[in-house]
């Protein structure tokens, strides 16, 4: 069990807990020099300009993202690193995004902030 132990310890100093280390050892990590900022200035509520796709960056590095109706349909964590943004999701997806000119372009999609949305919008 070495591996697991290296893997854990790892794991840890990034924030992530032994449990989910245990539960997803193939589970990539995010890169050791990107540090995700407690309040970050792209924290808030992003959304594509039919509504459809709502990402919410809470400050510390979680994210919720609602699709449609379906107001949990993924959660994660991120870190941003200049305009660049890396999303891991809780089940092992992984994806990234860019803010260009005040908007955040993410896998083929554009998201507006949206900061009126976001005491409207259900916590997962």
């Amino acid at each position: 069990m070495p591996r697991l132990s290296t893997m854990a310890a790892s794991m840890l100093a990034l924030g992530t807990s032994l449990a989910e280390a245990q539960t997803n050892p193939g589970r990539e990590t995010p890169p050791t020099g990107a540090a995700t900022e407690q309040h970050h200035p792209y924290a808030g509520m992003w959304v594509t300009a039919d509504g459809r796709v709502r990402h919410r960056l809470l400050p510390g590095g979680r994210y919720e993202e609602a699709r449609g109706q379906r107001e949990c349909a993924y959660l994660g964590r991120y870190e941003i690193t200049g305009d660049h943004i890396e999303y891991w999701d809780d089940t092992g997806f992984t994806a990234d995004g860019d803010f260009i000119g005040g908007v955040l372009h993410h896998g083929g999609m554009i998201l507006y902030r949206r900061p009126e949305m976001e005491a409207a919008a259900r916590r997962c």
